[in-house]
């Protein structure tokens, strides 16, 4: 991997190194990327892309976000779960979450 000339996003000076990539909390490897010295912008190269996904199907992580319709139970209203996400995160029918919003978009479930 050669030097890149500068940064996409605020034109500095970008250098190559190896950087730690993680996937759901699942650390994959390191990789050698092109990373901005001023805002931490990082780029991997088609070929390490390849590599990195590869890496992710083998250990089952690649796929798990999914669209899902939200529902209603009486007066409340659920969100389902697909098995993917159900496994991976070892779910258990009456385990209990803690689940808030983080912002008018997003909500975030912690088990």
């Amino acid at each position: 991997m050669k030097e890149k000339d500068a940064c996409w996003e605020c034109g500095v000076k970008m250098i190559n190194k190896k950087v730690d990539y993680s996937l759901y909390g699942i650390r994959i490897g390191k990789f050698p990327a092109f990373v901005c010295q001023k805002c931490g912008e990082t780029y991997f190269s088609e070929e390490t892309s390849k590599k990195m996904t590869e890496i992710t199907k083998k250990e089952g992580l690649w796929g798990l976000g999914a669209k899902t319709k939200i529902g209603q139970a009486g007066s409340t209203l659920d969100i389902r779960l697909n098995k993917r996400i159900i496994d991976f995160m070892q779910l258990k029918r009456g385990g209990e979450v803690n689940i808030y919003p983080e912002s008018k978009n997003k909500l975030i479930i912690e088990v």
